[in-house]
């Protein structure tokens, strides 16, 4: 039988929004009580909980959430564990997850921290197609030029930030991350799960 985890953050109570952007807000506008029917607003960043970045976010001119097959977003992953002592994800992390081209890479981390420029372009390297971990960024947070994002959106290495692996073991799954339909938009949040 497939298991199925669910890799996704709750947007609301208690989840952490990345520092300066807009904090998710749900506001009931009628409720059955009320009326006939109930309504919420919802007002959030488009980096909001898990979610992906495309290249539009750091790359002028770059591909933004509609501009993918929804496909693209079906993919075979590779769940890696990062030592408990590294202070970033590195190219050692990346040769060790095996990928093969097209894979996603899912960094299991546990704590904040982002990848090395090396462990990035060793992603590239490997013809990934995907990079996530479980931080609300694959940047380390002195890095404010985000070089990560750019040498993976550059390369169009989709960026899927905000997950939980916390019940994941390492090893090989199907990973499924849709986004949003937003035509334009440099990221979505999404719904992400692994199955296996």
């Amino acid at each position: 039988m497939t298991t199925v985890f669910d890799i996704s953050v709750p947007l609301g109570a208690g989840a952490v929004d990345y520092p300066g952007d807009p904090p998710f807000r749900r506001e009931v506008v009628t409720t059955l009580d009320g009326g006939a029917f109930s309504l919420s607003r919802l007002s959030m960043s488009a980096h909001s909980g898990t979610h992906l970045d495309f290249p539009a976010h750091v790359i002028p001119g770059g591909k933004g959430a509609a501009d993918y097959p929804a496909s693209a977003f079906i993919l075979s992953a590779v769940v890696v564990q990062v030592s408990g002592e590294a202070s970033a994800v590195t190219h050692e992390d990346v040769l060790r997850a095996r990928l093969q081209p097209g894979d996603a890479v899912l960094f299991r981390t546990g704590r904040p921290v982002g990848l090395t420029p090396e462990a990035a372009r060793a992603c590239v390297g490997a013809e990934a197609r995907l990079a996530g971990i479980d931080t609300m960024s694959v940047d380390r947070f002195e890095d404010v030029d985000l070089p990560v994002h750019r040498i993976l959106l550059g390369n169009d290495v989709l960026v899927l930030e905000g997950i939980d692996l916390s019940d994941v073991s390492p090893g090989r799954y199907t990973l499924s991350c849709l986004p949003l339909l937003i035509p334009g938009c440099e990221a979505s949040p999404v719904r992400a799960v692994l199955t296996g």
